[in-house]
């Protein structure tokens, strides 16, 4: 697969090796790589002399600013394009697209021969996902409606097919079939962490592991492609129902910090339904309006229409299974599994705030790429030791382990990103925006954001990361990237994170002590690590969660004080002489040969398997609630467990 991935992917930094003699090299060839997965073309250039824009000589023939933008057909030397223009050109090039179910060995040049019938073909690739897939952007719709009008709807003698013709089609012609060889298929996943760090070991230093890293895990140029193309799919569907409607993706598929294989999540926006018509006059002439079912609140509708939007796909939309309704939770949402594309997608509606917070983490990732880089490379290592999960519960979110890194890069000196407060500042009356009340506003635009420059290596950043997080005082301050310091913490909680808009609302609330604990020390012993010369592919490996976890359980109560105190409860609650005499005894036999050493110095008993089987803390009616029998039935058979080795003592 990895070999596959060099073919397919083109330039890739993980088969580019750093020369030891230009460190910065890693950079640059970081920052043209995010740029062609963004769909942009140059970031911005870094200042000083030893970063300006016309330093690329090192970079090899493979490596230009030429092939960073040979993707993207954007030869012009610019700065990063606003969010909303890139998602407009990624939503126009969804729509002159298909996705077709190829067989296995499809022939690649008879494939693309068929599909000239109907229109030139602008970009085709490959993939697995419950079978092999074919993305296929024509150069203009008029190729997209040649090839839906030649599409037959398919004869299936065992079974009933719901008639809703979609841009999801099936190749039948077995003449496309070639026996010898099987088309390249772009990677969809992540790697997984063993062949991540056994990639990273080849890297000479850990600047380029950082790099390397950051090449794995970021999304695709084809990727980024497929998840625009899927919600144009079901966009096709709601639109039946609201046909000014529109699906857009938000989040980690859009906001530069997404990884492969990550969950897609779209937003279905119904402000654009009548806003042509706003316009239209109500003054004295006379007008009609449409008529609409009214409802009680604005939460109501999305209610409505998103329940609506879930049996539709489940009914008729192609490829979509698993529907789940999930209306009562803060956010409504249906969650879905898109299986032609192997996507886990949740729609929303109106979230208008999620679609600002995709917009703010896409300005801060534009504006120096060792942001991208170090956000990948501590959400690998949180998730390599278990600090974040795909399972709901009181673990870190990415989402605040990025606003953690970005907080940390506000506090650098001088610092690398701008405050959220520094941004609003610098908006225009245009981009001003309310949203329920929570101000929204901050500028994107990127000529206007001037920040000083600050040359600091990225295994620098990642040390000091690990070390501002390792004092932190989280029991008092909280974090605040609006101002770009530490605040009192305004509600009791181990973790404070202010929501960067709905600044009332902690977006860590979940996480608990144990798990900010562990958080700290984990940090605690990779700063510790770095500083005394470890890579980063020590930082990845599961040996320091093993350590902290060893060292916890030495600092339990010994086996021997918790036997002592099980005892102790037992005699209060079962006052008779003839119950209570072997217990006196047994008890007075534990506490000589404890004081004295006995024949272990002290420690606990031996733990042979039948102590381990019959221990105190696994017997049954040890609760406060058991019958007198079932303390009686425990306490004996703690006591036989003690008795020979109190003889032993003697």
């Amino acid at each position: 697969m990895a070999a596959s991935a060099a073919v397919c992917r083109g330039f890739n930094v993980r088969h580019t090796h750093c020369p030891r003699t230009i460190p910065r090299t890693c950079l640059r060839v970081l920052r043209a790589q995010l740029s062609t997965r963004a769909g942009v073309g140059l970031t911005r250039p870094e200042q000083g002399p030893e970063q300006g824009p016309e330093q690329g000589p090192e970079q090899g023939p493979e490596q230009g600013p030429e092939e960073a933008h040979r993707h993207t057909g954007d030869t012009k030397k610019t700065g990063p394009k606003a969010l909303h223009v890139l998602q407009a050109q990624r939503r126009e090039e969804a729509e002159r697209s298909v996705l077709i179910s190829c067989l296995p060995r499809t022939h690649h040049n008879k494939f693309l021969k068929y599909l000239s019938r109907h229109g030139d073909v602008n970009k085709c690739f490959f993939y697995e996902s419950f079978g092999t897939y074919a993305v296929v952007e024509f150069s203009d719709r008029d190729g997209v409606g040649s090839l839906l009008e030649s599409a037959a709807v398919p004869s299936i003698s065992h079974e009933s097919v719901v008639p809703l013709r979609s841009r999801l089609l099936a190749v039948r012609n077995i003449s496309t079939v070639d026996t010898q060889s099987a088309p390249q298929c772009q990677p969809q996943k992540a790697l997984p962490i063993n062949d991540l760090i056994q990639q990273l070991s080849s890297c000479t230093n850990l600047e380029q592991q950082i790099v390397s890293l950051t090449e794995a895990h970021s999304l695709t140029e084809e990727n980024i492609r497929l998840r625009f193309l899927v919600c144009s799919l079901l966009n096709d569907v709601a639109s039946a129902f609201f046909p000014d409607c529109s699906i857009r993706p938000f989040g980690s598929s859009v906001n530069g910090f997404g990884k492969l294989g990550c969950d897609l999540d779209m937003f279905l926006d119904l402000d654009a339904i009548g806003a042509g018509k706003s316009n239209v006059s109500r003054s004295t002439a006379p007008y009609v309006e449409y008529q609409m079912k009214r409802s009680s609140s604005e939460r109501a509708v999305t209610q409505g229409v998103l329940s609506v939007i879930a049996e539709s796909l489940e009914q008729l939309g192609p490829g979509c299974v698993g529907v789940q309704k999930i209306l009562n939770a803060r956010c409504p949402l249906v969650r879905f599994a898109h299986q032609p594309s192997g996507f886990q997608c949740d729609l929303t509606a109106n979230n208008r705030v999620a679609m600002r917070s995709t917009e703010m983490l896409y300005v801060f990732g534009e504006l120096d790429p060792r942001v991208r880089a170090l956000v990948f490379t501590v959400r690998c290592w949180a998730r390599a030791h278990g600090i974040t999960s795909s399972i709901p519960g009181a673990w870190i979110t990415n989402f605040s382990l990025t606003i953690m890194v970005v907080f940390f890069l506000q506090r650098r000196s001088p610092p690398i990103l701008p405050t959220l407060d520094q941004l609003k500042e610098l908006a225009g009356p245009s981009q001003k925006c309310i949203i329920d009340g929570n101000d929204c506003t901050f500028s994107s635009d990127f000529d206007k954001i001037q920040m000083k420059s600050n040359s600091e290596s990225l295994d620098r950043l990642l040390s000091d990361f690990f070390e501002f997080y390792s004092t932190f005082l989280f029991n008092k301050m909280s974090i605040n990237i609006r101002k770009g310091k530490e605040e009192h913490k305004p509600e009791l909680g181990p973790l404070h994170i202010q929501n960067p808009f709905e600044t009332s609302l902690n977006v860590s609330k979940n996480v608990n002590a144990t798990q900010l604990e562990r958080f700290v020390t984990l940090c605690q012993e990779s700063a510790w690590s770095l500083q005394n010369g470890g890579t980063l592919t020590a930082l990845l490996l599961p040996s320091h969660v093993a350590a902290i976890k060893s060292r916890k359980k030495r600092k339990r109560e010994p086996a021997s004080e918790r036997i002592k105190g099980l005892l102790e409860s037992l005699r209060t609650k079962n006052n008779g002489p003839k119950k209570c005499c072997l217990d006196a005894e047994v008890s007075e036999q534990f506490r000589s040969s404890s004081s004295s050493g006995g024949c272990f110095g002290g420690s606990s008993p031996p733990h042979t398997a039948e102590t381990r089987a019959q221990s105190p803390e696994s017997a049954p009616g040890l609760h406060p609630g058991a019958s007198a029998d079932h303390h009686h039935h425990a306490r004996m058979r703690a006591v036989v467990i003690l008795q020979p080795w109190s003889l032993q003592c003697r």
